[in-house]
């Protein structure tokens, strides 16, 4: 995975996202072939590895101790942590000091691990279902300060179930499904292969991939024969890679 892009890791609940996360940071180890990331084996959990990787589990318990102590003990692990981003996040977030961690809301304690997380600087930020708990303007303010703290030498893997809520974020696409890698393509590569297109009638062409009913007929995906641009959104891709994995590889493997 080349650095400076926000991956996005999207699939159904149990489709294996947060299994491959965890095989990524080094929490679970494979049960049989080989797993490289920037070089490293996660399952060998070197240190030089692990403090250039952090994740913000879906799942997680915070210690009952301040935000600042928290800070003090770990920020120490990663080497590049900028204490002035921390504060920037936190202000943010409106997250302020003098709290408890274990007396935090579930959004509030997401929102920290979020900070921490982003201003550690580390070369892979992984983020598992960051915007559940969180409400409508803590989503935006989330993908806002996400899309300013990329940068050509770090990276972001972004793994939802909620495809709208990273719309306009996320670049390329990853869609896991039963446990395997389904599609993994940039948004260059979609609109040149795909099209979509609102339609009163189905069409009877081989270049059909998926439809799905909508106010006076049909959105349709289908081959993009034409090079004509169109607005794909995640959830329509996502529903027509799933629904037609084999016509979505045929498209994507011809040049």
């Amino acid at each position: 995975m080349p650095l400076g892009n926000i991956y996005g890791l999207l699939g159904k609940n149990g489709a294996g996202k947060t299994s491959l996360l965890k095989l990524i940071s080094g929490l679970l180890f494979p049960n049989g072939g080989t797993l490289d990331v920037a070089g490293f084996q996660p399952k060998d959990r070197f240190p030089q590895y692990l403090r250039e990787i952090y994740l913000v589990s879906e799942e997680f318990h915070l210690p009952s101790m301040y935000l600042e102590r928290y800070v003090q003990l770990y920020s120490p692990f990663y080497p590049r942590f900028d204490y002035a981003l921390l504060q920037e996040y936190l202000h943010e977030f409106n997250i302020t000091g003098g709290q408890k961690l274990s007396e935090m809301s579930y959004g509030q304690k997401k929102k920290f691990l979020l900070s921490f997380g982003l201003a550690t600087d580390c070369k892979l930020l992984i983020l598992d279902e960051p915007t559940n708990g969180l409400d409508i303007p803590s989503k935006s303010q989330f993908r806002k300060v996400v899309a300013n703290a990329i940068h050509e030498e770090r990276s972001f893997i972004i793994s939802t179930h909620q495809a709208r809520d990273m719309e306009n974020l996320i670049d390329p696409v990853i869609i896991l499904d039963e446990g395997e890698i389904v599609f993994f393509q940039n948004y260059v590569q979609i609109s040149k292969k795909l099209r979509v297109s609102k339609q009163k009638e189905l069409p009877d062409n081989d270049a059909l991939v998926y439809s799905e009913s909508s106010l006076g007929g049909y959105t349709v995906v289908s081959e993009n024969t034409t090079r004509e641009e169109t607005n794909m959104n995640l959830e329509i891709l996502f529903n027509a890679v799933v629904s037609n994995k084999r016509k979505i590889y045929e498209i994507f493997k011809s040049e």
